[in-house]
């Protein structure tokens, strides 16, 4: 297992208060996985995720269309007809990037596309980059039935791949989008070049016990604005900045967006052993969703094929914070995984 500290080349390094005003707004938000998966698991069994008014969704469109001004312009826009609705995936390409295993991002619990504008350029210099926005929680693609298992999650991501990466990618995921990252390897293992689980929740470990009481606040649909912010604030481990467009989108989600997606189960020993292609896992040692320290350690026990970085100093929003250090890891692992 690899901790990255003071090697780590400076420019590389972000924390709070040094990026964007779209990584510090994200750092805040993408707690929110805890918020809205908790929420889903106390207070229902999942269903259909929607909208639950015309204006929430007009208010939301509003938001999201603000946050992907952030992105670099997709040269591709796609709406994939899947078993479970309609995925909304975006796609960026090059002639340098012409043959080149693509890499495909599954987003955090409500961040959807937009979460990945400090990374994209990095990604997308050298490599064909496909994102999605998931089934069943808020952005783009359109929830038609119920998704009741992580076999459901890997089954959409296995369709919609089908029709834009038949040949395989290289596959990462964020968050409540590890989760569903590594249950596409598990179930398509086939069908991926390599793994990539940042910060991934309830996957190698259980997130802190303390994040749950604020995480129950924040998903009642029904609390004051104030307390809400509270909640994200809390979570996030720094203020919520209202004035920020992917902190209005990903606040504007959880507030009119009902989702509807199962809660994770934490992998057990023979499940991360059968992860047997390249996998690249990276864990915030500092207010980590994940599991931190203890998850590294464990990843780095039980996955037969792994790099497991310890990042000194991140936190769960490890792929902005880290953006510039992190998007020369992947490059080379993904060269490396290839090989």
């Amino acid at each position: 297992m690899t901790t990255e500290e003071d090697a780590r080349p400076t420019e590389g390094r972000r924390r709070g208060g040094c990026g964007s005003r779209v990584a510090r707004a994200v750092t805040v938000l993408l707690a929110i996985v805890g918020i809205v998966a908790t929420g889903e698991f106390f207070f229902g069994a999942p269903g259909v995720g929607h909208f639950r008014t015309a204006e929430g969704r007009a208010d939301y469109t509003e938001s999201y269309d603000a946050a992907m001004r952030f992105l670099p312009e997709p040269t591709a826009v796609h709406d994939l007809p899947t078993a479970f609705g309609t995925v909304r995936a975006y796609e960026w390409s090059s002639p340098e990037a012409e043959g080149t295993v693509p890499v495909v991002l599954i987003p955090g619990m409500s961040s959807g596309v937009p979460m990945w504008a400090e990374n994209l350029a990095g990604f997308a210099a050298h490599r064909r980059v496909i994102a999605f926005d998931a089934i069943g929680d808020a952005g783009m693609s359109v929830q038609g039935v119920p998704i009741a298992s992580f076999e459901d999650q890997a089954e959409w991501i296995s369709e919609a791949l089908a029709q834009l990466a038949p040949d395989g990618a290289h596959v990462v995921g964020h968050l409540f989008g590890g989760a569903g990252a590594a249950a596409y390897a598990l179930s398509h293992p086939g069908d991926v070049a390599s793994l990539t689980l940042l910060e991934p929740f309830m996957t190698v470990a259980n997130p802190p016990v303390g994040k749950f009481a604020w995480a129950m606040v924040g998903s009642l649909p029904l609390i004051p604005e104030g307390l809400r912010n509270r909640a994200l604030g809390e979570i996030g481990g720094v203020p919520y900045d209202p004035e920020d467009p992917v902190a209005r989108m990903i606040s504007a989600g959880s507030e009119h967006y009902h989702s509807a997606l199962p809660m994770p189960a934490v992998l057990d020993d023979d499940e991360l052993r059968a992860l047997t292609m390249p996998v690249y896992a990276a864990f915030g040692d500092t207010d980590s969703l994940a599991g931190g320290e203890k998850a590294a350690g464990r990843a780095d026990e039980l996955l037969p094929d792994a790099e497991v970085t310890l990042w000194a100093g991140a936190t769960h929003s490890l792929p902005m914070q880290e953006a510039e250090a992190l998007g020369r890891d992947l490059a080379e692992f993904w060269s490396r995984s290839e090989r």
